[in-house]
């Protein structure tokens, strides 16, 4: 097995389902990954893929061949990882994959921190509302709304995050402040659309421990958290927002938290239950671990969620 650098771009090329994907892995352009995978097939004297204009198949061989060198070259990247555990010298690169408002507010003001303790671990931060893929989009670690089914990955829960339904005081002065959550169907109201499976959110509310629903004025539809917050500011109508993308405007009193016990209600806004998640427990390199105790440990150590006092 003398031919490391044809094995990797081999394994990489079947995982990210093409050679331009191992070389966007490795660093390297196409041509090269496709070299290397030339002189392995020529070294073990057995063609492994079958390269189409469109995609990648594995030979009869080459699947025999994939299944058994993936892990022995997961065991190499383990002793490495042991090694540099043992310096104390966690590296390379590291992918993080978070929802937009999540990534924006809460993850990335904590990424200094982790940087400046473990200077040569390189974090790419991804910002996205649609659901990653940890072996096709190369993903390390993904922080989550709601517990994933399915997939393979391995979960840690991170906490909840209260949710306040908010309106700008323009708004709640021309059309009112509405009582309970059932009075919401009178009201202009933002909703946020899923990027990941298209649903609207829903607006799940708490009372006497039992979970509803509320009939809904729809106004406004919109795929990101921070525009909502700035239509609420803008008086569009009343929104569902994570404490983290509300908090300062309440406080600054640019937002008026709804529902908040103040007015005789009884029933509280679901909270968010976020989850942050890995694909292999058995794999998992110490420089992700590391990350992750550094998030869970920010994440308890963040200001109070719920709206400080004007």
């Amino acid at each position: 097995m003398s031919n490391l650098r044809g094995i990797d771009s081999f394994i990489r090329a079947v995982e990210g389902g093409s050679i331009a994907a191992a070389a966007r892995q490795l660093g390297v352009t196409p041509a090269a990954a496709s070299q290397n995978i030339a002189r392995l097939e020529e070294e073990l004297g057995a063609r492994l893929l079958l390269r189409t204009t469109r995609r990648l198949a594995l030979t009869e061989a080459g699947k025999i061949y994939f299944e058994r060198v993936r892990q022995v070259m997961a065991d190499l990247d383990m002793a490495q990882a042991a090694l540099n555990a043992l310096n104390e010298r966690p590296q390379g690169r590291l992918r993080v994959a978070v929802s937009a408002a999540v990534g924006r507010h809460v993850i990335a003001p904590l990424i200094p921190g982790f940087s400046a303790a473990y200077p040569d671990v390189s974090v790419e931060l991804i910002l996205s509302d649609e659901k990653p893929d940890h072996i096709r989009d190369e993903i390390d670690v993904s922080i989550r709304l709601f517990r994933p089914s399915g997939g393979g990955l391995i979960t840690r829960r991170l906490g909840a995050v209260p949710i306040l339904i908010c309106a700008a005081p323009d708004y709640l002065e021309k059309r009112g402040i509405p009582q309970e959550p059932e009075d919401l169907k009178h009201h202009d109201c933002l909703l946020f659309r899923s990027p990941f499976d298209g649903r609207l959110l829903p607006w799940g509310f708490l009372r006497n421990g039992l979970r509803f629903e509320p009939d809904l004025h729809v106004s406004v539809i919109c795929n990101d958290i921070d525009a909502l917050a700035r239509m609420t500011v803008g008086g569009a109508g009343i929104s569902r927002l994570g404490a983290f993308a509300a908090r300062d405007l309440v406080t600054s009193g640019r937002l008026v938290a709804l529902f908040t016990g103040q007015g005789g209600t009884e029933a509280d806004p679901e909270p968010l239950d976020f989850h942050i998640c890995v694909q292999d427990r058995q794999t998992i390199l110490p420089k992700t671990r590391l990350f992750i105790d550094h998030i869970v440990a920010g994440w308890r150590a963040l200001p109070q969620w719920t709206p400080a006092a004007p």
